[in-house]
């Protein structure tokens, strides 16, 4: 059946497809009229996702951001936040609510579960996808308890965000006040341990001590070095005196063997002159010559005087060496030991350095976490309030005729072609051949009139049915 055809029976059977349609928006008008009529609250609240923590200091990452909206959503439609408002409204204690509980449940199981349970099936959130506003809406018949309720509901999603932020900040705070008491007294134990290692050492961490001591020791070092080099040259010398007393150098250098030598060179000029003229027995040959003997005497000792105080002198120096390298060596030692002192108290000052920045930390934390713990601020702000409804939001009288109409009609189709199946009429010249599965033997014109097409029409009925009898009588008769 093309759509020519259903048009055609529609116009024939108009009355049916009026009858059912007209039934189907009746009893959608009356439905719609008994209905209880229920009004809809709404409020709205926005997100600050973008501002920075006024205490910590952060920003939420925007890739966060949808995600912290849709928990949000969870949020408001979780049973802390609306068992919040139904006891902030005494909705729990009103005995309407509780006969109904009880009616509906035989007084099994949780009343305030199956509170939450009725008051989410008429409470939706909704939230944005291009902004950060989050729409609430309660329907209920009572318009006053709607709107009561949506924002006894923003009220406590308000105070649930700023619990869920203050309940982990007061944990945290008292776990960095346990760990800062902990790392306060580490650090009082780190002092006492630098400041006993001080008392007893006597040394502190910047002593200049250290420097004065290595002045020392590089001064005996100096001292060492000129004495061992005098040591050797003083050796050298009295090695040279005793090989070769005449010739050495103290000996040509000293004064008082230079002017014996010059008398004893005179005295023996004066003996020999006196020997060629006087002879070798003349008693002033002889008084010569004792001074001579006299004089060499004297040489020899004032040599013998010189070696001794080369190897004198070679004893000091070699002595004086010694002193000084040992003097050298406990100075070496004592600096040593200043060092490994030095060294003990910085480790321990860094320990107390240590332990001072890691208490100063917990303790900037604990201060942080204390503030985080007594904020009374939140990130959600209310740009609408509920107002109590002044229309009913259900049943919507427009919505429903207009889908009890569109149903009609679908039904009036139906129920006109169901009739049309199974009491089919010829009404097109296609019906013909397509029903009695005969030839069209032809068509009366439209302009006939009535009775003419009327007697047309009986005898063109009275031949198909001759022309049919015909057809189904057996080919015998």
């Amino acid at each position: 059946m093309n759509l020519s055809q259903i048009l055609m029976v529609l116009r024939a059977r108009w009355r049916s497809a009026a009858l059912v349609m007209l039934l189907v928006v009746g009893s959608a008008a009356l439905l719609t009229a008994i209905m209880p009529r229920q009004y809809s609250a709404t409020a709205s609240v926005l997100l600050d996702v973008k501002s920075s923590d006024p205490i910590a200091g952060s920003s939420m990452q925007a890739l966060a951001i949808s995600g912290y909206m849709a928990t949000q959503a969870d949020v408001l439609v979780s049973e802390r936040v609306i068992e919040g408002a139904l006891r902030d409204l005494k909705i729990d204690k009103d005995p309407k609510t509780i006969a109904r509980w009880q009616a509906a449940t035989n007084g099994q199981g949780d009343f305030m579960n199956w509170l939450y349970e009725q008051t989410l099936k008429h409470f939706e959130v909704l939230p944005s996808r291009e902004s950060n506003v989050i729409t609430i809406s309660y329907t209920d018949v009572d318009p006053q308890q709607s709107a009561a309720l949506v924002n006894a509901i923003v009220k406590s999603y308000v105070a649930t965000t700023i619990e869920l932020r203050a309940e982990p900040a007061k944990q945290y705070n008292a776990f960095f006040d346990d760990r800062a008491k902990e790392l306060r007294a580490a650090l009082e134990q780190a002092q006492t341990r630098l400041s006993t290692f001080q008392r007893d050492a006597g040394v502190l961490v910047n002593d200049e001590r250290l420097d004065v001591e290595n002045s020392r020791l590089n001064e005996l070092s100096s001292q060492l070095v000129t004495a061992q080099a005098a040591a050797t040259e003083s050796g050298s010398r009295k090695r040279e005196g005793a090989a070769n007393p005449e010739s050495s150098q103290e000996v040509l250098q000293s004064p008082v063997i230079a002017s014996i030598t010059a008398d004893l060179t005179r005295q023996q000029a004066q003996l020999a002159q006196l020997q060629t003229t006087l002879g070798d027995r003349n008693p002033a040959v002889e008084t010569a010559r004792a001074n001579v003997l006299e004089m060499q005497t004297r040489l020899k000792n004032e040599t013998a005087k010189v070696q001794t105080s080369l190897a004198m002198n070679a004893s000091v120096y070699s002595q004086k060496a010694g002193e000084l390298r040992g003097s050298l060596e406990a100075q070496r030692a004592k600096v040593l030991h200043l060092k490994e002192q030095r060294d003990q108290a910085a480790v321990l000052q860094r320990d107390v350095d240590n332990a001072n920045q890691a208490y100063s930390a917990a303790y900037s934390r604990v201060g942080q976490a204390n503030m985080e713990s007594q904020s009374t601020q939140t990130n959600v702000s209310t740009l609408r309030v509920a107002t109590v409804p002044g229309a009913p939001s259900r049943p919507r009288v427009f919505v429903n005729l207009a889908v009890a109409a569109a149903m009609g009609l679908l039904l009036a189709v139906a129920v006109v072609i169901v009739r049309e199946q199974r009491d089919p009429r010829l009404r097109s010249e296609d019906d013909v051949p397509a029903l009695l599965q005969q030839q069209l033997f032809g068509v009366l014109p439209r302009g006939t009139p009535p009775k003419q097409r009327e007697k047309r029409e009986l005898g063109f009925s009275a031949a198909a049915r001759r022309l049919i009898d015909h057809e189904r009588a057996p080919r015998g008769a």
